[in-house]
């Protein structure tokens, strides 16, 4: 089997049942196949797929922290324990370090993420919204519809922040993103963004308006143990 089939295969198995979709979405978005999860694992490709596919699989504890290890992501994550929890519930450590991150890292985790919280100003007072968002073109662009509240960012100074909180650990890490909005009007650019964005708007619907923000100022911490 080609390296390239190999890749193909990470968007073609189908997943079925709650871990089975966690695990294979995880997988994906780090481009890894069957096989590269279980090696790291240390289990039996036929194994995860049984894992993927079948809804009433149910691991034991080991094997999951392996699988969520060869992931890199929590037992907590990858089960969806914490989905409905609001973050930072978990105890502070000890004695945390907190740093400031550089450029370059903080501009590699954007690149990561596709989901912001962008704070908006409006008449009523300032809001603050989830977007999907990709960089394309050293841009931070997302699509939105007509009249809705992302929408409002146009003409304005903005922020976008996006992180990473792991409460079994009590670490993570923030980046926040200043500059100013507009709505991008070049049909050229819109079939462009539209060609490379990472992922379509959750809220579904007809949105068919494209936002651009300009990161002027882009900061970011760490907090580890």
């Amino acid at each position: 089997m080609t390296q390239q089939t190999m890749r193909a295969n990470v968007v073609t198995e189908v997943a079925l049942g709650d871990l089975g979709r966690r695990l294979a979405a995880r997988r994906a978005r780090l481009g890894l196949t069957r096989r590269e999860v279980a090696d790291r694992a240390d289990m039996a490709v036929s194994y995860l797929g049984y894992l993927e596919e079948h809804p009433g699989a149910a691991p034991g504890t080991g094997r999951l922290i392996k699988l969520a290890s060869a992931l890199e992501t929590t037992v907590t994550e990858l089960t969806g324990a914490a989905a409905d929890l609001r973050p930072g519930l978990g105890r502070a450590v000890r004695e945390p370090r907190l740093t400031e991150m550089a450029f370059g890292e903080c501009r590699a985790l954007l690149g990561s993420h596709g989901v912001g919280r962008l704070a908006v100003p409006t008449a009523t007072g300032p809001v603050i919204v989830p977007v999907n968002y990709s960089i394309i073109d050293g841009s931070i662009v997302f699509r939105t519809g007509l009249g809705a509240t992302p929408s409002l960012a146009a003409g304005q100074e903005v922020a976008l922040e996006v992180d990473r909180i792991d409460d079994a650990f009590s670490q993570g890490w923030s980046v926040l993103v200043r500059g100013p909005a507009r709505t991008v009007t070049d049909p050229r650019d819109m079939r462009w963004f539209t060609e490379q964005a990472y992922s379509v708007p959750w809220a579904g619907g007809e949105r068919h308006v494209w936002v651009s923000i300009e990161p002027h100022t882009v900061t970011g911490r760490r907090i580890t143990t």
